[in-house]
């Protein structure tokens, strides 16, 4: 593969660039693997692939701290794996089994991590923006210093809710970052045709809310997009948007041909815009790493994203009993 060489030095460290290659690596190397296990029927139901778009979460987990929370829609697991929840727990719950993080009732749309502050996976187009507008209201309710992202993509951007949540957002100056992940198609309808305004972040300024559009096969532009974004949130200067411009190489779910864009639309994205191979190329322009050192790279996340596969083929299935489980709160009273 071909991928575009940097006019620039990158304004990270070496070890910074192999960690954002890894991470990726490990969202594209699952992925794959969550599609071989959904045709062998072993994932039901629904299952949205992630892959082209790691540039997105890896760059924007890079710019957060410890205990910033997340929230997104149902292409979710580059999320969940980013921002360092166990693979073997998210390829369980993708399988229905106990050993998932949602003890298998969850499944891909889903699964939680209280630990690692990832508040879902949500199956309704758009109902997530407002819950992380909540959770970015606790946080400054609490005066703890934290961010909340709230992930959506260019077609829930055009749901009625996005835009009453960004007025409570600016009305309360919420430290939420809205990040409209725009991978151009939606469900399969392109931009173009169900979308008035070319630069979507622009409807924040109707509320007076900051953004910008990021390369969103650039790792590198998106930490450092991020990395303001959360700069403004902190500062308590409200809401910040992003809209980061990426595309995604599979389609919409498995069950989609994606016959609404050509091969040679998508191979072309591939050969030239790849986030994971612009990264590789200034590892290896840099001499930061050595073509043996990446092999061993990837034999390493295969061999994690093979062992997840395995760990869920033999976890159990959840028993009946199991639907009895988490439907009240474990929390007592205050005035018990």
């Amino acid at each position: 593969m071909a991928a575009r060489k940097s006019t620039k030095k990158p304004n990270v460290s070496a070890d910074e660039l192999k960690t954002f290659y890894r991470d990726m690596l490990l969202i594209r190397r699952f992925e794959e693997k969550a599609g071989q296990l959904y045709g062998m029927g072993l994932i039901g139901g629904f299952c949205h692939l992630y892959i082209g778009q790691e540039a997105v979460v890896v760059g924007l987990e890079a710019a957060a701290e410890e205990g910033d929370k997340r929230i997104t829609t149902y292409r979710d697991h580059g999320h969940m794996l980013a921002c360092g929840m166990d693979p073997k727990g998210v390829m369980a719950e993708l399988t229905g089994r106990e050993g998932g993080y949602s003890r298998g009732k969850g499944g891909s749309m889903h699964m939680f991590s209280k630990e690692k502050h990832f508040y879902g996976g949500h199956g309704i187009v758009g109902a997530n923006v407002p819950l992380g507008a909540g959770l970015a209201f606790a946080d400054k309710y609490n005066e703890n210093g934290r961010v909340t992202f709230t992930y959506f993509g260019d077609g829930a951007a055009n749901q009625g809710q996005v835009y009453e949540t960004f007025n409570m957002a600016a009305l309360w100056d919420l430290p939420v970052i809205f990040v409209i992940e725009n991978n151009q198609y939606a469900m399969g309808t392109s931009q173009k045709r169900s979308t008035s305004s070319p630069d979507i972040y622009t409807r924040g300024e109707a509320f007076g809310i900051p953004g910008e559009a990021v390369d969103g096969m650039d790792v590198l532009a998106v930490k450092e997009a991020g990395d303001k974004a959360v700069a403004h949130c902190r500062s308590g200067k409200g809401p910040y948007i992003l809209e980061i411009k990426t595309y995604r190489y599979r389609g919409h779910s498995m069950s989609d041909p994606a016959k609404y864009r050509t091969r040679e639309e998508v191979q072309k994205m591939r050969d030239e815009k790849d986030a994971i191979e612009h990264v590789r190329d200034l590892l290896l322009s840099g001499s930061h790493v050595t073509e043996d050192d990446l092999k061993a790279i990837d034999k390493e996340i295969k061999e994690i994203v093979n062992a997840s596969a395995e760990f869920a083929k033999e976890s159990p299935v959840p028993g009946p009993e199991e639907l009895w489980t988490d439907i009240y709160a474990d929390v007592a009273p205050q005035n018990a």
